[in-house]
């Protein structure tokens, strides 16, 4: 079996790059970061062209194309961090929610207690109600969550990551989307082919000691290590694509989690003290990984996906 890109799915990809990256370049992702609220203009821009309505069939206004090419167009907007609630607003326009694939509307979900951008959706997948802002470690991915079954307001409990007011524990008011945690991977697949990009092209040109410091053995082992699991991460998401398969969507996941995770980590040490400043981007895919890995499920439910399944107990079985 090949997993070769045909033609028309490598133009589809390149087309949607040169989009993102004409519309949504550094600059743009800088001004983003000063103006709070999502660009309506650029929501409808991307309605305009597709971007949500890649797997509608053609007979209700869609690009009636498959999952690979939605995987491609997720993996160029990982790559330019867009923001936005877009894997929510791409499944909304499967399931025919009015003005979702046109980039009228923002489409928004409840999904393992948080929500995405809540104050700027014209629908709400999922019940919100009570929920209460969430200081998010991604400047560009403002957070809801909402209280826990019994009522009680969680607003006030200590954060479960020092880094993030991210709760581990939060019910999931609707079961985590298999083609939502496949589109998160593709997202979380471009940010870690981005870094790993950023991290070689900072190796070649910083000098140090008058010698590029990618020339340093432990430079090229981290850049070697990014390639790897960026190569990995791609192989296992693609697959997933093709085969739709819930177990094949699982391993994807975690794998691009560690793609993106530990490549914007090694990129930050490439790039040295440099990388943490705010003019940097590295440290905003980092950030935005963080977020995306706790989105669908997070990481739990696939590790017991898959385990269940090498155990031949799949969770939720009978006892």
């Amino acid at each position: 079996m090949h997993f070769q890109l045909t033609d028309d799915q490598r133009a589809l990809r390149d087309g949607v790059r040169a989009l993102l990256e004409g519309r949504f370049g550094r600059q743009a992702l800088r001004i983003a970061l000063d103006t709070p609220g999502l660009d309506r203009t650029l929501w409808r821009e991307l309605g305009e062209a597709g971007f949500f309505a890649l797997t509608l069939p053609e007979a209700e206004g869609g690009v009636g194309l498959g999952l690979p090419e939605a995987v491609l167009a997720f993996e160029q907007a990982g790559r330019v961090l867009l923001p936005g609630p877009l894997v929510a607003t791409h499944l909304a326009a499967d399931a025919r929610v009015p003005g979702a694939a046109t980039g009228e509307a923002v489409v928004t979900a409840v999904q393992g207690g948080l929500v995405e951008w809540l104050d700027e959706a014209d629908v709400v997948r999922g019940d919100a109600s009570g929920a209460v802002p969430l200081r998010s470690v991604d400047p560009l991915t403002p957070l809801h969550r909402v209280p826990d079954g019994g009522g009680r307001d969680r607003s006030a409990d200590p954060p479960a990551d020092p880094l993030a007011d991210l709760p581990a524990d939060l019910p999931a008011d609707l079961p985590a989307d298999p083609l939502a945690v496949l589109l998160t991977a593709a997202e979380q697949l471009g940010s870690a082919s981005r870094t790993c990009e950023l991290a070689v092209q900072h190796a070649r040109t910083r000098e140090q000691f008058g010698r590029p410091v990618g020339a340093f053995q432990a430079v090229k082992h981290l850049c070697a290590a990014m390639l790897e699991r960026v190569g990995t991460a791609r192989a296992a998401v693609y697959a997933a694509a093709v085969t739709a398969d819930p177990l094949d969507i699982a391993a994807a996941r975690l794998l691009a989690d560690e793609a993106a995770l530990h490549g914007a980590r090694d990129c930050l040490q490439v790039h040295g003290g440099m990388g943490f400043t705010w003019e940097s981007d590295v440290h905003l895919h980092l950030k935005r990984a963080w977020v995306r890995a706790r989105r669908s499920g997070d990481v739990t439910q696939s590790e017991e996906m898959l385990a269940g399944d090498l155990l031949g107990d799949p969770p939720g079985a009978a006892a």
